[in-house]
């Protein structure tokens, strides 16, 4: 199945620095750190100062950092990516199965 989502809000927000499309940041447009809560997904490449769409409610699209599970609670890992939820902060839940740097669905738990 291929990656799809159905955001129910999209902010924009200012990007701080560059940021890759599907990447989870913060509400002040940075890479959100390992472990801790992201405000949103990236919808699109930014360079820092581009106003950037930001789906923070709903299902959207993002990157595995490593390979994640169908229905498996998720957290930021490096670079914005997500991984399986260990002892981070649950950012949402994966709706389909992803290998590592592939592209997946998930459900945002705010």
């Amino acid at each position: 199945m291929s990656a799809q989502k159905k955001p129910v809000l999209t902010l924009t927000r200012k990007a701080s620095t560059t940021l890759v499309k599907y990447q989870l940041i913060t509400a002040l447009g940075a890479i959100a750190t390992a472990g801790e809560k992201a405000f949103g997904a990236v919808t699109v490449d930014a360079e820092a100062g581009d106003d950037i769409a930001v789906d923070v409610l709903g299902s959207t699209v993002v990157i595995a950092g490593a390979a994640v599970a169908d229905g498996a609670e998720v957290e930021v890992g490096t670079d914005g990516k997500v991984i399986t939820a260990t002892t981070g902060k649950v950012v949402g839940v994966a709706l389909q199965a992803a290998a590592a740097n592939e592209a997946f669905e998930i459900l945002i738990r705010g």
